[in-house]
């Protein structure tokens, strides 16, 4: 299929092919007939990926202070690999789309095929011929409503939680700063409840579209009666209500708000302006209230309602992101919306460059609502797409397909390949990852389909790094057809999924193996050695300084994540295995119960793990610390030697009342990746036994038991 593409690292753009994007439970499949690309927002989103990469430090901090606290962490050369990834994977454009359903796994059943719907959602209703959208981002449209008007949803919901937020009354007077294609929208929408409607913009041509199509007036920022007109438009009252729909630095906007509102009135920020909000004269004097409005409603930037598919009661929450969408395609339906003065160009699909040249530098053609249409294809698309034909893979080698190619598999997975094994086909859940990683790596096909990579004959290993929910399942597929599998941590999020992979490993010929990769690391190396004559129990103190995630984190969401003991803590339990070189028999831990919903009971927990030879080991794992603090450090005692690893970057040794440091690197990636290929090609066992692999991740289960019951737990 043809998607717009753009490079966030060059700025350059391109239609390309790409295979379908992949279909998820709780995710619909849409054919798309229009999309909409959204002048004013767009303009900006194009311009920074345009920019030198000074320019994208200046316009985005808050990913500069990320990097910093990265660098901090991980040190510079780790940093450094995950700023180039992000910077040279591809950006979907769009957000706003309208098509037909060609599948659909939402869980009420509510679309079909055949459905005529609109589709929201950045990285989502992309411009694109085809795509996959999370069920509570589509709405079905009307049947009087066309495809160019329902393109237009996104951005008409906007207006509308803005509008909402305004609670507008009958008879008020109501400006609106901003006449860009959400001020239009949004005056239109207002006009609609009975308020009578005040517009301000910097563009000649955007007043005189408010003027004749959205407005009762409009007028210019720059005009010298302004303000002489807002005061004769409020009958010396001044505005009930004023809606910055605006998109600038500027704090002009805020400023004339509050000189234009009357006493105990609303300023509602929609659009992102400068907000340095002055005291004086006006917000205390007046006693302004000042009121945000987020994007579609309710339900944005909530993973369980935008991913995972759970609605809001309507009872509680009347207007959601899906229910406003709904609630402007009725608007439409009922001509109480008036979209066709906006339109101002259409191009097809293939001529989306022209049309964002047109956007991004106008030389005075005026556009606003432009379209992108696409063709009917009759349902006649690829799921792959293949590239370097005329390389052949070596059968003597690993031939490696790639399920899931993220940040951390292009940064340490897919690179440490290299004469390892051939690279054969990649898939990913959208199309344009799965495009660019093939071309980066040298990949001979990409995919959107993972059971295709599964059946492919072609390739005899597969490495997973998808989501921790999806993990046992693909492992299990890959098991059945006999192909050797890596896969990333965790191996499984619950105990039926665990058992299930072990019996169909014990039917299996194929190499199984999963990311543990720190006991493959320099550091843990080093410690080996100066353990390596003594075989009697050793003693463990594990501290690791984890860090809060945010509330919304996939990681911590049972769901998908499997939280952080599963998904982390795992990492230690193998370590501490590898050192002890024996079985666990207890695990018994205690937890800070969490203080709020951003902080967990699994955040703060102290892990006591026996072993059968006698060893006893210590994880402190803890996300209320200080940053500053190192993540990792490990201690390790017995024999008369004690080892510490301080994060990985080196290991202090004392042994014979000397002590010795040993600068070191890495956490093991590398290693463990060369090792399971080399075990592949060898014909021999893979580097961990999956009784480790098995123990491991049951200890995790066990673990969360013993929390949930404060006793310990057998293995």
């Amino acid at each position: 299929m043809k998607q717009v593409v753009q490079s966030f690292k060059t700025g350059k753009m391109e239609v390309k092919e790409v295979p379908l994007p992949q279909l998820q439970s709780k995710y619909v499949l849409v054919e798309n007939a229009t999309s909409l690309i959204s002048a004013g927002t767009e303009r900006g989103t194009v311009k920074v990926a345009k920019a030198s990469l000074i320019e994208k430090a200046r316009q985005r901090p808050d990913l500069v202070k990320q990097v910093l606290q990265n660098m901090r962490k991980e040190g510079l050369k780790a940093t450094f690999e995950k700023v180039k990834t992000k910077l040279d994977s591809p950006k979907a454009l769009g957000y706003s789309t309208a098509g037909i359903v060609k599948s659909s796994l939402d869980s009420n059943n509510k679309f079909k095929p055949g459905d005529r719907v609109t589709c929201a959602g950045q990285d989502l209703a992309s411009h694109a011929e085809v795509v996959a959208i999370p069920q509570n981002l589509v709405a079905k449209i009307p049947d009087n409503v066309s495809f160019d008007e329902a393109a237009f949803t996104t951005v008409g919901a906007i207006a509308l939680q803005g509008v909402r937020q305004t609670e507008p009354r009958l008879g008020e007077n109501i400006c609106v700063i901003g006449l860009g294609l959400i001020g239009q929208i949004a005056c239109q929408l207002l006009r609609a409840s009975g308020a009578n409607i005040f517009g301000i913009d910097l563009s000649d041509r955007l007043v005189d579209l408010a003027n004749d199509h959205s407005c009762e007036i409009a007028q210019n920022r720059k005009d010298s009666n302004l303000l002489e007109n807002c005061n004769q438009f409020t009958n010396g009252h001044g505005f009930d209500k004023v809606v910055i729909t605006a998109a600038t630095t500027s704090n002009d906007p805020v400023e004339l708000a509050a000189e234009i509102a009357r006493k105990k009135a609303s300023v509602i920020m929609v659009g992102a302006v400068g907000m340095n909000i002055p005291r004086d004269p006006h917000f205390y004097r007046k006693e302004l209230d000042l009121k945000m409005s987020c994007s579609y409603g309710p339900g944005r930037y909530d993973p369980s309602y935008e991913e995972l598919g759970q609605d809001y009661p309507i009872a509680y929450v009347r207007w959601t992101e899906q229910r406003n969408m709904e609630g402007f395609l009725n608007a439409i339906s009922k001509k109480q919306v008036d979209l066709k003065p906006l339109i101002t160009h259409e191009y097809t699909i293939d001529k989306a460059i022209d049309a964002y040249e047109m956007v991004v530098d106008p030389k005075g053609d005026f556009n606003l609502g432009v379209l992108l249409q696409y063709p009917e294809r009759n349902g006649k698309f690829d799921n792959s797409v293949a590239v370097n034909d005329d390389r052949k893979a070596n059968s003597t080698i690993p031939v490696i397909s790639f399920i899931g190619a993220g940040s951390f598999a292009q940064s340490y997975l897919i690179p440490n390949i290299k004469e390892g094994g051939s690279l054969h086909a990649v898939a990913t859940g959208r199309g344009i990852n799965a495009e660019h990683v093939a071309n980066k790596f040298g990949f001979k096909k990409f995919e959107s389909d993972p059971a295709a990579i599964v059946k492919d004959t072609s390739c005899n290993t597969i490495f997973v790094a998808t989501r921790h929910n999806t993990h046992a399942a693909y492992v299990n597929n890959a098991l059945k057809e006999n192909k050797n599998i890596f896969v990333e941590k965790p191996l499984a999020l619950s105990l039926e999924d665990l058992e299930e992979v072990k019996k169909v490993y014990s039917n299996s010929n194929a190499l199984l193996m999963v990311g543990f990769n720190r006991r493959f690391s320099q550091a843990a190396q080093k410690v080996n050695e100066l353990f390596k004559t003594y075989s009697g129990p050793k003693a463990f103190n594990f501290r690791i300084n984890a860090g809060a995630l945010p509330a919304n984190h996939w990681a911590i969401n049972e769901e998908i994540g499997g939280g952080r003991i599963i998904g982390e803590v795992c990492h230690f339990i193998d370590l501490m295995q590898y050192f002890a070189d024996s079985t666990i028999k207890t695990v018994y831990a205690q937890s800070i119960p969490g203080t709020s919903e951003a902080q967990t009971n699994t955040d703060n927990v102290i892990i006591t793990i026996t072993f059968k030879n006698g060893s006893i080991g210590n994880i402190t794992y803890l996300a209320n610390g200080d940053k500053s603090l190192q993540k990792e450090h490990l201690e390790i005692f017995g024999g008369g030697n004690t080892a510490i690893i301080n994060d990985f970057n080196s290991v202090t040794i004392h042994s014979n009342e000397k002590s010795q440091r040993i600068t070191t690197s890495g956490k093991g990636q590398k290693e463990e990746v060369i090792a399971f290929l080399t075990s592949i090609k060898s014909g021999s066992t893979s580097p961990i036994p999956f009784e480790s692999i098995y123990e491991t991740t049951l200890a995790t289960f066990k673990i969360i038991d013993s929390i949930a019951t404060g006793l310990p737990q057998n293995l």
